[in-house]
Order: structure tokens, then C-alpha cells, then sequence
């Protein structure tokens, strides 16, 4: 494990800082000012290099901002903690705003400097965890089994020129898909044109899908190409083709049928070699149904359909996807990129996303902007997310009454057993309605660890099973669980679990 760096002129602070971060395990190197940290840093020795950099603001031959800034330019990733014995406004702003991970007042609280410094630790090692996901990632991210069927659909449309129809509710990362079944088709070299056939007007639409001749109406003053014509050799998107009005649903299936259409106000036939790929969030058979929208036309366009899963039906990619975000929102505003906790992560996970990985996004951009510290908790989600705000985006399950839980016979006395997980997915309905139902119990049956009870066995289970899963390796455990390499050996401890 790389070492701690403590920069500090007082012997004193780093001699008692060394010694309780070595009963603890973890490495130190000690340094008396900010000149000493940069020259080792140069050496470029990276096996050596500082895991968290714990700096004094105030030292003679230089300053801890400088320091971090300095240090930020070269390892933006490396976690900084600022201590000062001068704690004033401008200096705990100064901190943050240079990156700092944490900001330390002195005198401080021994066993709290230390589990700061530890989680400052953990951070480190989740998001080299996450980095190295990230950097291996293509251009659309997604670990649950519902989005690995997605990629193994693109994949397998890799060759084909098929028209493909894709599904899924607003926000799912419908264009993304349509994107990268272009980027990974025989049409790659050609151009992606994308148009949202809700957002506009229908005088308009046609003209935009052909384009018209010069005179074709009032406004018209010279010839203009259509979507059909700028998608030519490449891939044409129609999003929201369900809002599509029914007389230019007749004009675009004689595209799909012959090749060719006719500008507005044309009489030349213009040749169309354009793969279409098209979405909806509807349900185009009861649309066919309804009578708004043509049956002939839904068969030509549902060759393949391709169905995006919902976010609350890939749970699992929260954590992979709200780093991303937090990422590249940090990369558009020019700031240092946020760390999430892993309770702010829980929280996002018991959350709906009615408005799916878009609503997500959002909220990461409103977090980099608005959270007051590195460090993303639960505290810092926007209100609709507290728990007693708005329910509107709260996961529902089934009755309580329709899944009571079995008690297995080695439950803690008292406490009745969760419902069995072994096959079922976190996140699923019926896990969340057998735990729903226990902790209704337990709230009514007047005890007062309720949060104790469920979370150590909740823990205890997710901990043996990544275990079971790695055959015993904690590291590789505490990888795939997206927790650090410490945290797992001290909740095994903690949870008699050794």
C-alpha cells in the first residue's frame, strides 16, 4: 500500500500523526515543508507516491494552498487534507475551491483525524477502482445483466443495415443506443442525423424530414436538403416516432418501401440509401390499435426491437454511472471532479428516477455545482431525494401483506429473518417488499436498533456472498462490492463474519 504524506514543520503533529496512522496499518512518510513534497514528487517514483497528502496550511518556505494547487496540476486524483491551526473563512474556502479533499482544524480530535485520513483512503482506492472502469468503458456504460443483453443486441447488429426500433421510457438513453448501433455498423464512415419528430411542428415536420424546392411555399426562397437527404450513406434517427402525424407516417413508409421520396414541392424522385432507426416510450400497438398510427408502417419499422431498461431496473449501475456524471460535469465547469460517498450512493439507489439516467445526470451537474464539499454525502442531495420530501420518485412494491417473511432458524432472537435473496436482484420487487415488511415489524413491535439489526445483516450477507463469490479473496470482494480494501476487513471484523 502507497504510504500517507504528512507535511507539517511541527514534530510534534506528525510524530503523534505517524504513530496512530502505524497502529492503524497504513504507511507514513513525514516531510517539514512544502519544497521537500515537490522533489519527491519529481523523482517520479509512482510505487512510492503519496496514497492521501496531509499538509499544514502555514509552514515556513511555503504555504499548504500552494502546495495543493501545485500538487492538483500533477495528480488531480490524489486526495488532499488541509490542517490549520487558523480557522478562518477565507482559508476553509480556499481549501475547497483548490480541491481539497478535506479541511482539518486544530487542535483536532485524534481518533477523528485518523478515520478522516482513513476514509480519505478508501475514497483513494474506490475511485482508482472506478478510473480503471471508466477507462476501459465505451461510449455507453452498464454492468447489469438488463443492459449487457443491450450490448450483446449491438453487438450482434454490428453487420447489419436492419432497421431497428428501440423502446424504453424518457431519459433511458434511447439516442445513446441509436448512436452506437451506428458507430458499430457498416455505416460508421457515414453521418448520424437525429430528429425528434414530437418537438416539431407539424407544417414543419415534412419539410424537415425531405426538404423542399425553391418557391414550394411562402418563405421558401431557395432549395433545402432534408434529414433524409444529410443522413445519405449513414444512419437517420427518428425519435419519438409515436408522436409522428398519421398523413407523414404514409410518406415515410413509402421511404421504407421503394427508396425514394420527393421534396415538398418536388417531382423528381430523390433516392434515399439511409438506414432508419427509430424510438418511441409508447406503445405503438395500442397506438396501431387507437387507429393513430399505421399498422403497415409499425411492421416495417419493428424488424428488430431493441427494449432500453428503466434505471430503476439496473440498480447495480448507479454507482458506475453518478461517478461518470460527476466526472464529465466537473470536466465542462472547469473544477475539480467530486467524490460520492457510498451512503450518498445508497440513498441514490432507494431513489426511482421516474426521469431515468437523464434525471441522474442532472443531478450530478446540480451536485458539482452545489454540494459544499468534495466529498458528495447524503445531506448534500437535492431536497426531492431526502426521504421526507417528495415521494414522487420513490420505488413502490407490492402490499405489504403479499410477501411476509420467513424466519430462519438461526436469526438473532427477537428479530425476525429477512426474506431469502438467493436469486432474486437488489432491487427487485420482492426483495424490497420482504424488507419493507420487516422493518414494518420490527417498527411496530417497539424496538429501538431497528437500523442496527437490519443494516449488520443486511451487510453481513452482501459481504459473505462477495466473499462466496471470489472464493475468499477480500481484495477482489471489496472491488466488486465498490468498497475499500480496509473497510472490508473492518466490517468482517466488526460483524464477527472472520
Amino acid at each position: 500500500m502507497k504510504p500517507i504524506w504528512i507535511v507539517d514543520d511541527d514534530q510534534s503533529i506528525r510524530f503523534v500523526l505517524e504513530k496512530a496512522l502505524l497502529r492503524e496499518d497504513l504507511p507514513t512518510r513525514s516531510f517539514t515543508n512544502p519544497r521537500e513534497v515537490l522533489a519527491a514528487l519529481e523523482s517520479g517514483d509512482d510505487e512510492n507516491g503519496p496514497q492521501i497528502l496531509v499538509s499544514d496550511i502555514r509552514m515556513p518556505g511555503g504555504s499548504g494552498l500552494d502546495l495543493l494547487t501545485k500538487v492538483k496540476e500533477k495528480h488531480p486524483g490524489l486526495p488532499v487534507i488541509i490542517m490549520t491551526a487558523f480557522s478562518d473563512l477565507d482559508s476553509a474556502v480556499s481549501a475547497f475551491q483548490g480541491g481539497a479533499f478535506e479541511y482539518l482544524p486544530k487542535p483536532f480530535d485524534l481518533p477523528k483525524a485518523i478515520e478522516l485520513i482513513r476514509r480519505a483512503v478508501e475514497e483513494s482506492q474506490r475511485e482508482e477502482v472506478a478510473e480503471e472502469r471508466m477507462t476501459a468503458a465505451p461510449e455507453m456504460l452498464g454492468q447489469a445483466p438488463a443492459m449487457q443483453d443491450v450490448f450483446r443486441a449491438i453487438g450482434r447488429l454490428s453487420q447489419s443495415n436492419v432497421t431497428v426500433m428501440i423502446t424504453g421510457e424518457s431519459g433511458s438513453g434511447k439516442e445513446l443506443v441509436a448512436r452506437a448501433l451506428h458507430k458499430h455498423s457498416p455505416r460508421a464512415g457515414g453521418p448520424f442525423v437525429a430528429i425528434n419528430t414530437a418537438a416539431i411542428p407539424k407544417d414543419l415536420l415534412e419539410s424537415e424530414l425531405f426538404g423542399h424546392e425553391r418557391g414550394a411555399f411562402t418563405g421558401a426562397q431557395t432549395m433545402r436538403r432534408g434529414r433524409f437527404e444529410q443522413a445519405e450513406g449513414g444512419t437517420l434517427f427518428l425519435d419519438e416516432i409515436g408522436d409522428m402525424p398519421f398523413d407523414l407516417q404514409t410518406r415515410l413508409l413509402r421511404v421504407l418501401s421503394d427508396g425514394h421520396f420527393y421534396r415538398v414541392g418536388g417531382h423528381n424522385a430523390v433516392k434515399a440509401n439511409v438506414r432508419v432507426i427509430a424510438a418511441t416510450h409508447q406503445d405503438l400497438e395500442q397506438r396501431v390499435k387507437e387507429g393513430v398510427f399505421r399498422e403497415d408502417l409499425f411492421h416495417r419499422l419493428n424488424v428488430i426491437r431493441l427494449r432500453l431498461p428503466a434505471l430503476r431496473e439496473r440498480l447495480d449501475d448507479i454507482p458506475m454511472l453518478a461517478r461518470h456524471f460527476l466526472q464529465q460535469s466537473a470536466k465542462q465547469l472547469g473544477v475539480e471532479p467530486k467524490r460520492i460517498s457510498d451512503a450518498a450512493l445508497a440513498r441514490l439507489s432507494l431513489f426511482g428516477f421516474p426521469g431515468n439516467v437523464r434525471q441522474l445526470e442532472n443531478i450530478c451537474h446540480w451536485l458539482t455545482v452545489m454540494a459544499p464539499a468534495q466529498l458528495i454525502e447524503p445531506k448534500d442531495l437535492p431536497p426531492e431525494m431526502a426521504p421526507s420530501g417528495s415521494d414522487a420518485g420513490v420505488i413502490r412494491t407490492a402490499p405489504v401483506e403479499s410477501a411476509r417473511p420467513a424466519v430462519a432458524e438461526d436469526a438473532t432472537p427477537g428479530v425476525p429473518a429477512m426474506a431469502p435473496v438467493a436469486g432474486v436482484a437488489v432491487g427487485s420487487p420482492s426483495w424490497e417488499t420482504g424488507l419493507e415488511a420487516e422493518a414494518l415489524e420490527l417498527l411496530a413491535s417497539g424496538r429501538h436498533d431497528v437500523w442496527d439489526a437490519l443494516t449488520k445483516r443486511f451487510e453481513s450477507k452482501l459481504i459473505l456472498t462477495a466473499l462466496a463469490n471470489t472464493r475468499g479473496r477480500r481484495i477482489e470482494a471489496a472491488q466488486k462490492l465498490g468498497i475499500g480494501r480496509n473497510t472490508i476487513t473492518r466490517k468482517i471484523q466488526e460483524l464477527g463474519l472472520e
